[in-house]
């Protein structure tokens, strides 16, 4: 795996897209289906090759400051030289307010521009900074937007396929409900219960007033006899 510094951020997007481009797509529908391993290591090859940039920020940054501390060598270099400029004069001409007016000049001037480059540098620093903390956050809230498209749309296509399996499953339970409710036999109906006799074994006679007290007419049987219980009707 090459190192971040080496990892062109430009050519890992266009990678990015390519893995997106080259996704198989899901049948009637507009929506593609993203392996989400290989996406995933492509934003980390992306998030990794950010410190490097920062780092170089850092590095120009350091580069300045050596800048700096060279007009700053280069200032003192300048004074002492007017200084010695000065004190040539002062031992030629012995004039000495001019020269120290002279040396406070060039020192003003030195620290001036000193301060000045300082000031410039640093604000191009936070200019670089602010710049790619906004390209990172761009590139960050895209990444997640189409990662949560690309989950949405597989959420979608999962539901779909799973409700027309549960639609298969519940047509076969009533095919099977159906078959079991036809193999079953029909429920026989309960028969009545027996005429209940009394203890030691007697027959109850029958009231004068009861039907069955009187004979009925071409029979042989007595009238005071009980008539024995009635076999059900099992031919239903």
């Amino acid at each position: 795996m090459p190192s971040p510094g080496d990892i062109d951020i430009q050519q890992e997007l266009n990678k990015l897209e390519e893995i997106i481009l080259a996704s198989p797509r899901v049948p009637f529908s507009g929506r593609t289906l993203v392996d989400e391993d290989q996406l995933l290591d492509q934003l980390d090859a992306i998030r990794l090759n950010l410190p490097p940039a920062f780092r170089q920020a850092v590095q120009i940054l350091q580069q300045r400051s050596a800048l700096m501390v060279e007009a700053e060598r280069y200032a003192q270099d300048l004074i002492a030289a007017a200084e010695q400029h000065a004190a040539q004069m002062l031992d030629e001409l012995g004039i000495v307010r001019q020269a120290e007016h002279m040396a406070q000049q060039l020192k003003s001037q030195a620290q001036q521009d000193c301060d000045g480059l300082r000031t410039q540098v640093m604000g191009d620093i936070e200019q670089m900074q602010l710049q790619a903390q906004r390209e990172w956050e761009a590139q960050r809230q895209s990444a997640l937007a189409e990662q949560d498209t690309i989950q949405q749309e597989a959420d979608g296509y999962a539901d779909q396929v799973l409700s027309n399996v549960e639609q298969q499953l519940s047509q076969m339970l009533r095919i099977i409900q159906n078959g079991r409710s036809h193999l079953q036999p029909p429920k026989e109906s309960p028969s009545p219960a027996p005429t209940q006799r009394p203890r030691g074994g007697k027959s109850i006679a029958p009231s004068a007033g009861s039907p069955d007290s009187r004979a009925e007419p071409g029979s042989d049987r007595p009238a005071n006899r009980p008539r024995p219980p009635q076999k059900p009707d099992t031919s239903a």
